[in-house]
């Protein structure tokens, strides 16, 4: 039985689904960095900084989805002195063998804008660029690899979000797969996760410090 952050998302990798009972599970705070409210189908977890006797008396009994509506996220913000980075669709994609077709160089600056916004969020990070894009891998909430992608204006619409999705499954340091946190309403960036081989696994809602 999942009995930790990191332990579920391995479980999830490996096709292990939540039980559909609509229950809430309670799991320790993985982080001192932040905090997460996870939801897969019909179940929601909660990791964060807090007693059960709190979140007993904060999460709305038979409605476990009422856990991403904005009165309880506010309450845990407020009881965290934290804040919600967003509301996010996970998708996940198993790791790919051999090298992307992709053309990919390592940025080393790390004063470079994407580099340092990866280190708030994870750790061991890696970021490739090429011609229009940059891909960022690095190892972030419970332990899970993630990627994000971003495309320059100019060269969107010809696939290469896509191309940097699918060349991040090539380049997972471990045999696991690689998560990716796409905004619902980011439908362009949904739609190349998705084209890349990504699926959807759940939705979170991650809780990190105010700058």
């Amino acid at each position: 039985m999942t009995g930790s952050l990191d332990q579920l998302f391995l479980e999830l990798e490996q096709g292990i689904l939540p039980p559909v009972d609509f229950g809430v599970t309670y799991l320790p705070s993985f982080s001192p960095r932040e905090d997460v409210v996870i939801a897969t189908t019909g179940h929601v977890f909660i990791a964060v900084d807090a007693t059960a006797e709190w979140l007993d008396a904060h999460v709305p009994l038979g409605d476990p989805g009422a856990a991403f509506n904005p009165p309880f996220l506010r309450d845990l913000e407020l009881h965290l002195g934290r804040r919600v980075n967003n509301i996010d669709l996970m998708t996940y994609a198993p790791r790919r063998a051999g090298g992307p077709d992709l053309a990919l160089k390592p940025i080393e600056d790390q004063s470079h804008p994407r580099v340092r916004r990866a280190l708030r969020y994870r750790d061991d990070v890696t970021v490739y660029g090429c011609d229009g894009g940059v891909l960022v891998i690095g190892r972030g909430i419970g332990d899970r690899w993630e990627v994000a992608v971003e495309v320059d204006p100019e060269a969107r619409g010809r696939g290469l979000g896509r191309a940097l999705a699918t060349a991040a499954r090539h380049l997972v340091p471990d045999d696991r797969g690689i998560w990716a946190q796409v905004a619902a309403g980011n439908a362009a960036s949904l739609r190349a996760f998705l084209a890349a081989g990504y699926s959807p696994i759940g939705q979170e809602a991650l809780l990190v410090a105010h700058r």
